[in-house]
């Protein structure tokens, strides 16, 4: 995987039909919202009608979600889990240790979307951890920038391919 992969969304063919069925659903619902503000605004003066404002404001969000279902879709590799390889790639789960830390962690290297639905945590595999684990084997130590400017240096203990049904 290169590092031009990762501005490529990877979805399953789960989570691609959850989110074009949400597409699709806030596509046809659109009419209504236009009928909603329609009769609010028919209601009288726009300045004291709160209900023709939240219609408006509803329509806005939905407008928002539309284009953002759009974009990842039309960005999106719909395909089978990564190779179970035991290297760090957008699809995997991640068991890591922190320098200094006893506790290893487990996350999803993936987008909010594909991981939305599942019990671990996502992290994207374009923040400063996940592009510091892409292609990192098991066993392998990388290092990071945390926010502060500091340095974090975090070890891959697994990586496996995500299962939604896990």
């Amino acid at each position: 995987m290169t590092v031009s992969d990762t501005q490529v969304t990877w979805l399953t063919q789960e989570a691609y039909d959850r989110l074009k069925t949400e597409l699709d659903e806030l596509i046809e619902n659109r009419p209504v919202i236009a009928a909603e503000i329609n009769a609010r605004r028919e209601e009288g003066d726009l300045r004291e009608n709160g209900g023709y404002h939240a219609a408006r404001e509803e329509q806005g969000k939905q407008e928002a979600r539309i284009r953002q279902l759009q974009e990842l879709l039309r960005a999106a590799k719909v395909g089978e889990p990564p190779a179970n390889d035991g290297v760090a790639a957008p699809g995997m789960v991640l068991t890591v240790r922190y320098d200094g830390d006893d506790e290893p962690e487990e996350f999803l290297l993936a987008t909010r979307e594909e991981g939305a639905h599942g019990p671990v945590e996502v992290y994207s595999p374009n923040s400063p951890l996940g592009k510091a684990l892409l292609g990192a084997k098991e066993g392998e130590t990388r290092e990071y920038e945390l926010p502060n400017g500091s340095t974090m240096k975090v070890t891959l203990l697994k990586a496996v391919p995500y299962n939604a049904a896990a």
